[in-house]
């Protein structure tokens, strides 16, 4: 008996197109399909990664993991029209980003559905959309900051439809020129290569210039900064013990003084000497973070009773010295408490 095909065609369609997808991953020009037209969230699916792909000479391998927050140089494409869409190398295919200028600190979000840029030193190509939303030159490159998030469906859809997301806030100065230092190897501190600059824990950073109630400082800002002196609230640092003097001779007692003395029981056995007070060994202090704004430092401080010290270009808040673990351990709960989840124990110096 025969069977009408077209009876067939709903079901076999979408397995072809998934064919058709993973057989064109290989190549640097992959696009996002944009047949058959699906709505809601299933129209982000599936996703497409595709083999490793050289571009002058560099090797770029496509990968799905969302810890990305790179700084590079962005250009103004000619694909994607109105739309607020990108093309990216290893993102992807579709994912969303936050594309910040670092000219100007202005923050959009961008749906990546393309490959490329397929020359130059590019990190991200903007659709012509995009690049107007952004505010950047259409005949140069920008400093960008490119940083993988997961915006709401209802943003999702918007960005589907050719519609722009909601602005976001602009990103601190201070911020803005942590990243460009990052990004300009010429600059003091930046150990960067343009293009794709990998920048761990400036989420903490960014969330520390908003202010004391904005949260936590970054593990990666906690663990980085050099560890100064522990010092107990109000109290200066125990000075370092001065190097032994040279013995100087015993003075000879005076007649009546020594007429005074009763000779000594050669019997008798020398008293012990009383050891020396051992060094304070063993104390611990709680570190609760590291910022880059004294005031922010010194509220911080204030909520859960500990001192601010420079430590380099931050200021650190520490709570201690405690001789006793369990004292620690207290006053580590309690700045977890109030909000400082990356607190941790350490042992006094």
């Amino acid at each position: 008996m025969r069977l009408p095909v077209d009876r067939f065609l709903p079901f076999s369609a979408p397995l072809a197109l998934v064919a058709l997808l993973a057989a064109c991953g290989g190549s640097a020009h992959t696009e996002l399909a944009s047949a058959p037209v699906t709505s809601g969230p299933a129209a982000d699916y599936p996703i497409v990664l595709g083999a490793p792909f050289t571009i002058d000479g560099t090797t770029y391998t496509p990968t799905d993991k969302m810890n990305v927050d790179q700084v590079g140089y962005a250009y103004a494409g000619s694909e994607g029209g109105t739309a607020v869409s990108a093309a990216h190398r290893t993102l992807p295919l579709p994912s969303y980003v936050e594309v910040t200028s670092l000219d100007t600190g202005r923050t959009i979000l961008v749906r990546v559905e393309r490959r490329g840029p397929m020359s130059g030193d590019g990190l991200v190509e903007l659709s012509p959309g995009a690049a107007a939303q952004l505010g950047i030159d259409p005949a140069g490159k920008t400093p960008v900051r490119v940083r993988r998030v997961n915006p709401p469906e209802i943003e999702r859809a918007a960005l589907r439809s050719g519609q722009q997301a909601p602005a976001r806030m602009d990103t601190p100065k201070s911020l803005v020129a942590v990243l460009l230092r990052k990004l300009n190897p010429g600059l003091p501190g930046a150990a960067a290569t343009p293009g794709s600059t990998p920048l761990p824990g400036l989420a903490g950073i960014a969330a520390e210039q908003k202010g004391p109630s904005a949260g936590k400082p970054s593990r990666a800002a906690v663990a980085a900064a050099p560890t100064p002196p522990a010092t107990a609230r109000g109290r200066k640092p125990a000075p370092s013990r001065p190097a032994p003097a040279a013995t100087a001779p015993a003075p000879t007692p005076s007649p009546a003084l020594a007429a005074a003395t009763p000779p000594a029981d050669p019997a008798a056995k020398p008293a012990a000497p009383h050891p020396a007070p051992a060094a304070a060994h063993g104390a611990h202090v709680v570190q609760v973070g590291a910022f880059a704004s004294k005031a922010n430092a010194e509220a911080s401080a204030a909520k859960v009773g500990g001192t601010v010290s420079p430590a380099g270009r931050l200021w650190r808040v520490r709570m201690g010295p405690y001789t006793a673990q369990n004292d620690a351990a207290a006053a580590l709960a309690k700045a977890k408490g109030a909000g400082y989840s990356d607190a941790r124990i350490q042992r006094a110096d």
